[in-house]
């Protein structure tokens, strides 16, 4: 019997797990999204839940920063962020996106990718990241397209709702109604922040094959994966199967899907 009625799992635990399944394509949308900003050279940076350090890296890549420091609540992901950005000017700490331990206008710029979504209160975090912002710097976030065109876990989400429709409440797509353009657009205004501005992000998101795809979402870590991690073994192979006809139907052999996010950023005034 599935627990789909349960509360959503996300196991941000498994800094390994959390590279195969969305990591990779971590790094990529955000090398995209750095480029977007398009911000003048030796700025001071602030990437607000680093993760496993993607952001970071594009930013020390990309940005030429002064130098960027980057919070993050999980400890192992703080502990692979911080091997990430060895020898550069970058350092990790552990922290809350709600509290940040930096005191009022010190960054230039305040950044966090694929985070806003899990904050309990993302306007809180919001306000804080405007807190450390100097007037006339950059807050900026992007996010995932949950409801229609981040299709590695769109699909997913298909396929697990129509094993069993209890799961609907799961669908990040229904979770997590901010990722959207218009309600980031509206929170970025309510704090207060010029100049907004939402676009896409659209990434390459290639599979070698299905078994390529699928692998990934047994590690656990993510709502999806965790949900399928919830379920018995007969309601996961039913997910798999139902995931494989789909797929394919659409392709014959590698799977091209692709990924969209949406960044927004604004200027504090």
């Amino acid at each position: 019997m599935s627990d789909s009625g349960a509360a959503p799992r996300t196991g941000w635990s498994d800094a390994d797990a959390y590279e195969r399944y969305i990591g990779r394509w971590s790094s990529l949308v955000a090398a995209r999204f750095v480029g977007w900003l398009d911000l003048p050279p030796q700025l001071r940076w602030l990437d607000v839940g680093c993760g496993t350090g993607a952001l970071t890296r594009a930013v020390l890549d990309a940005a030429d920063p002064y130098a960027v420091a980057g919070v993050e609540p999980a400890g192992a992901f703080v502990e692979r962020a911080r091997a990430a950005v060895a020898g550069r000017p970058a350092y990790i700490v552990e922290g809350d996106a709600r509290d940040l331990p930096l005191p009022a206008e010190t960054v230039d710029v305040v950044v966090s990718g694929l985070v806003l979504n899990f904050v309990p209160d993302p306007a809180a975090a919001l306000a804080e990241a405007v807190r450390v912002t100097v007037p006339g710097g950059t807050v900026a976030a992007y996010v995932w397209d949950y409801a229609e065109d981040m299709q590695l876990i769109r699909w997913f989400w298909d396929a697990a709702i129509a094993a069993d429709p209890a799961a609907a409440p799961l669908d990040e797509g229904v979770r997590f109604p901010l990722c959207r353009p218009q309600p980031l657009h509206d929170l970025w205004a309510a704090a207060g922040l010029d100049d907004v501005a939402v676009e896409p992000v659209v990434i390459e998101t290639p599979f070698a094959d299905f078994d390529d795809y699928w692998t990934p979402f047994l590690g656990g870590v993510g709502p999806a994966p965790g949900h399928l991690a919830s379920l018995p073994a007969d309601r996961r192979a039913q997910v798999r199967e139902l995931l494989r006809a789909r797929t394919a139907a659409s392709f014959d052999g590698p799977l091209p899907l692709h990924a969209r996010a949406w960044a927004v950023r604004g200027r504090r005034a």
